[in-house]
């Protein structure tokens, strides 16, 4: 099995390609970059590069996976664009694959609750609640969007210790550490650990593929979680030309 994977939800632009191999997942290719690039400049340069370096024929992947949201609403519609595109022209299933879950994949096998946090502006983060049973995903509390202080309290109430990672590690740090979390054991994850790779994302969706959890291109959506900022302004308009 062969799984085109790619991940734009967040800062990181992110492209792999990952396949069953005897004994376990293997990763052929993956292109990650962190840069002050816009995704629509990034994505589609590093898929042709990818697929030129493993000399990949796009008609013999399984299946196309995207993180799919939550996270940025400029970078998801590119991701999604993509993958559909590809999915349509190639006539190849989605694999529609939450960005918190594939961002907490990257420590897979930890034995501490592992909670990723996306920066989502406005004193909230993207994220979830995970552990791991051998290399299984478990689901603790699923994708959200909250205020850090009210994960703060969740993530104290199951009194065990805590591996944070995601870019909004760097804007919450500091409270977390001397505020939010005092006296709870936590731990962030190192540098090559901690944002969006396409390869975890490839690596769950070959666990999705064998379970049957695909869709086609034309019925692929985005998770957003909240409306968009423009959503947001257009509504606190409407409503104040109502008064």
């Amino acid at each position: 099995m062969r799984i085109l994977a790619m991940d734009s939800s967040g800062l990181v632009a992110s492209v792999a390609v990952v396949e069953t191999g005897a004994i376990e997942e293997v990763t052929v290719a993956e292109y990650t970059v962190n840069y002050k690039k816009t995704h629509s400049q990034t994505l589609l340069p590093m898929l042709d590069d990818v697929a030129k370096m493993i000399e990949l024929d796009l008609d013999t992947i399984d299946a196309i996976a995207v993180a799919a949201g939550p996270g940025s609403f400029t970078g998801l519609r590119i991701g999604s664009a993509t993958a559909k595109g590809l999915g349509l022209a190639l006539s190849k299933p989605l694999i529609h694959v939450p960005t918190l879950h594939g961002l907490a994949y990257n420590l897979c096998g930890s034995d501490k609750i592992v909670c990723p946090i996306m920066d989502a502006r406005r004193g909230q983060v993207y994220t979830g609640i995970y552990e791991f049973e051998g290399n299984e995903l478990v689901v603790i509390e699923d994708q959200m969007a909250v205020s850090i202080e009210e994960l703060g309290g969740k993530l104290c109430a199951y009194d065990r210790e805590v591996v944070f990672l995601g870019d909004g590690v760097p804007v919450f740090c500091e409270a977390l550490v001397e505020r939010i979390m005092a006296g709870v054991r936590i731990s962030f994850a190192p540098a090559h650990m901690n944002r969006q790779r396409a390869a975890a994302i490839g690596t769950l969706a070959i666990q999705y593929y064998r379970a049957g959890k695909m869709e086609s291109a034309a019925e692929h959506q985005p998770d957003y979680l909240r409306v968009s900022q423009a959503e947001r302004e257009r509504r606190e308009r409407l409503g104040n030309d109502s008064i």
